[in-house]
């Protein structure tokens, strides 16, 4: 245990950089079959992502051995990137092994029962990476995985889904990859019907992003593909998620066509009709493939994930048309799974680590089958939040979790210092769930607000539409807004709230940094350059912008205005950029054109930048260095004495740097983070965290920039 100077005098702090940067284990996407549970589990000591299972008896057994490491980049956030699947020896006993995509080359690969080594089931692509895949389910007959294929090749992506045999042809003969359906720019949620006679899936197009408008379509499965296509839900101003078939003819399937993402019954022919109309999200926002919040059970009952930011379980019974909660002191649940019978979920809480859970949907019964971190902080040291709606701009609600100092080793004297929490996306949501990073600064007298501003998932399509077209002004109010609320409550001080954000959440503090509410402000792999993001970041994400800020070449003027590079000369508080050089999504050239105009403008900044890392940083000595960066970039701004070393602030441009060589197909020729949000979050410790791939665990020094980058630990 430390002591430092905080904010409100000498705290002890039992919490260090190191506890967050390797204190949770992030698992994802857990699948079950009778007894046995497999998920997705980080190791970011070894920076890779191995696959798990669970036995009848307890017994958990590591799948993968280092250096191999599962992770999709479909997408550059990536998803589900594996699945068990049923295979038989020579005594026909069925023994499940394991389909899985690997990071480094993305091929699919298969793990039998019992074996240590994979066999590839993909063939090698011409060039790294450039076939890959994710969201893979099995075929009827259990002789293929349908799953959707990414294809990168001259400057162009095109995508499809198809079917991988499990035998294993596909890795020497590409012929035996069938093409099952493509032409449209997305895909996701290829789902075969009960009999293998019909297919549904999920699709859109550019511009569109999924939460957007999206397409179930449905078409009947032959050798040769899919035929006699038609929409059954869906269109561009309709965002359709996750089909799930009842019988062959049936099938359930969340939609925001009343405004919330809620339940309908659709049939292969008919008109769908609402299961439980209600004021509440029943999906959580499809930013990754292969994230379910609701599973159909042999019974016909629906276990369902609802709520607003944070989702919860409930049995529907479509007999009753009752919907019954699951009590659980666990806040924040997603990432369903269901073999007809029981249930398996990642769960949280403020004060409880991610836990792959199991629930029993008759008796209601929730089993904690592993924690992603067995030792915690004492808990004295964990703040918990309030959930609070704030008042915004012309009286717009602001929805916020506000995380209070706590330390039971101090008292609060007077407002404390308050950090708004811009989360990334900017389509994306802050939640209730455990957070290391959270409890870092507040355990030494720095207050947390976690904004849910306009734009945010959760609470209806009209409050996400709030950021159409206003991205960098009503995300900005909003956070103002929030920040001046506790202000006025007497909770912060006026003179010393920061603002810091990840990626489309960096964008949100640098511009907000141009007015005058906060004293400082953290850009983590932010975007700086609207024209410049537009050009290059990945196909995925290459026309967001439409709706976020307009179409090029017509709202151009726009597109400079609400630049923080072009903005520069209205901030004066100091800004701390941290930035990946291996980012595809928000290339490094944006962080380091901020940093050269806040030079020219003598605004004290600091740049770190990291070799090696994406868009998310993953080795745990790169997550500790950036952690106590930003304490120390608080402690000299408020003016209190850290427990890190102090860090350099400089207010002259950073040397300038040959121009970068062309660049190939989007994202093939980096190793993104597979998994965050859209123009994502800083991958921390979220239960849908990125996956670390297979860059391995040496270590990764900052890259400096001029003399710009080095800070006093260097």
């Amino acid at each position: 245990m430390s002591e430092l100077s905080s904010p409100y005098g000498s705290w002890p702090s039992p919490i260090s950089a190191g506890d967050v940067a390797r204190g949770v284990r992030r698992m994802a996407f857990p699948s079950v079959v009778g007894d046995e549970v497999w998920w997705e589990e980080s190791r970011p000591e070894e920076g890779r992502t191995t696959l798990m299972r669970r036995d009848a008896d307890g017994t958990v057994t590591d799948l993968l051995s280092a250096p191999w490491s599962a992770g999709t980049r479909v997408h550059e956030y990536g998803g589900r990137a594996f699945l068990p699947v049923p295979r038989r020896d020579d005594k026909a006993i069925a023994r499940v092994g394991v389909v899985f995509c690997r990071s480094s080359d993305q091929r699919l690969y298969l793990l039998e029962r019992g074996t240590r080594e994979p066999v590839p089931l993909t063939p090698e692509p011409e060039e790294p990476a450039a076939l890959r895949y994710a969201d893979p389910a099995l075929s009827p007959d259990g002789r293929s995985v349908l799953c959707v294929r990414e294809q990168h090749a001259r400057g162009a992506v095109r995508r499809s889904i198809v079917a991988v045999p499990l035998s294993g042809r596909g890795a020497e003969d590409p012929s035996a990859v069938r093409e099952l359906v493509s032409g449209a720019d997305f895909y996701a949620s290829p789902t075969p019907s009960p009999g293998g006679g019909h297919l549904a899936y999920v699709r859109w197009n550019h511009p569109r992003m999924p939460w957007d408008g999206s397409e179930l379509r449905v078409g009947a499965l032959g050798e040769t593909g899919l035929s006699a296509e038609y929409t059954i839900k869906g269109g561009v101003d309709e965002s359709v998620v996750s089909p799930a078939w009842v019988d062959d003819a049936t099938l359930y399937v969340a939609s925001d066509w009343p405004g919330w993402w809620n339940l309908y019954q659709a049939g292969t022919t008919g008109q769908p009709i609402a299961l439980y109309p209600a004021e509440e999200e029943f999906h959580a926002s499809p930013g990754r493939l292969g994230n379910r919040s609701f599973c159909v059970l042999e019974s016909g009952k629906v276990v369902a994930l609802h709520g607003h930011a944070d989702l919860t379980p409930g049995v529907y019974d479509p007999d009753t048309l009752d919907l019954t909660p699951v009590a659980t002191d666990l806040t924040t649940w997603g990432m369903l799974d269901t073999d007809g019978r029981s249930v398996v979920a990642v769960a949280s809480a403020p004060t409880e680590p991610p836990c792959l859970v199991r629930l029993d949907p008759v008796s209601g019964r929730v089993e904690v089958l592993r924690r992603a971190a067995e030792e915690l902080p004492d808990p004295a040291y964990l703040p918990v939040p309030r959930q609070e709606r704030l008042p915004g701009r012309y009286g717009a609600p602001v929805y916020a979790n506000v995380y209070p100092p706590t330390n039971p080793g101090a008292g609060a004297r007077g407002p404390a210092p308050y950090v708004v929490w811009a989360h990334g996306g900017p389509v994306s949501v802050s939640t209730l769930e455990f957070d290391l990073a959270k409890a870092y600064f507040t355990s030494r007298g720095i207050g947390v607000v976690d904004v849910n501003y306009g734009g945010s998932t959760g609470y209806g399509r009209s409050y996400r539409k709030r950021l159409h077209k206003e991205w960098g002004v009503v995300d900005v109010e909003d956070c103002s807004a929030a920040a001046r609320a506790l202000v006025e409550q007497g909770v912060a001080d006026p003179e010393r709230l920061a603002i810091r954000g990840p990626s489309a959440g960096g964008y949100t503090a640098l511009m907000a940094l141009t007015g005058d509410t906060f004293a400082c402000g953290v850009s983590l792999f932010g975007v700086t350059d609207l024209l410049g993001f537009a050009e290059s970041t990945h196909d995925f994400e290459s026309r967001f912008l439409d709706s976020l800020v307009g179409t090029l070449p017509g709202f151009v003027e726009r597109y400079r205005e609400r630049s923080p590079v072009n903005r520069a000369g209205d901030i004066d508080a100091p800004v701390l950029l941290l930035q990946g050089l291996d980012d595809p999504v928000v290339t490094p050239d944006q962080a380091f054109s901020m940093a050269t105009a806040l030079g020219h403008g003598g605004t004290p900044y600091a740049l770190l930048e990291f070799e090696g890392e994406a868009h998310g940083f993953t080795a745990e000595d790169v997550r500790v260095r950036a952690l106590e960066a930003e304490l120390a970039f608080y402690a000299r701004v408020f003016g209190f004495t850290a427990d890190v070393a102090p860090l350099e602030l400089v207010t002259d441009p950073p040397e300038p740097r040959p121009a970068p060589e062309p660049a190939g197909p989007p994202g093939a020729d980096a190793a993104a983070d597979p998994g965050t949000a859209a123009i994502g979050d800083e991958g921390a410790d979220p239960p849908a965290e990125a996956s670390a791939g297979d860059r391995g665990s040496g270590e990764q020094a900052p890259h400096p920039a001029g003399t710009a980058g080095a800070s006093a630990s260097e």
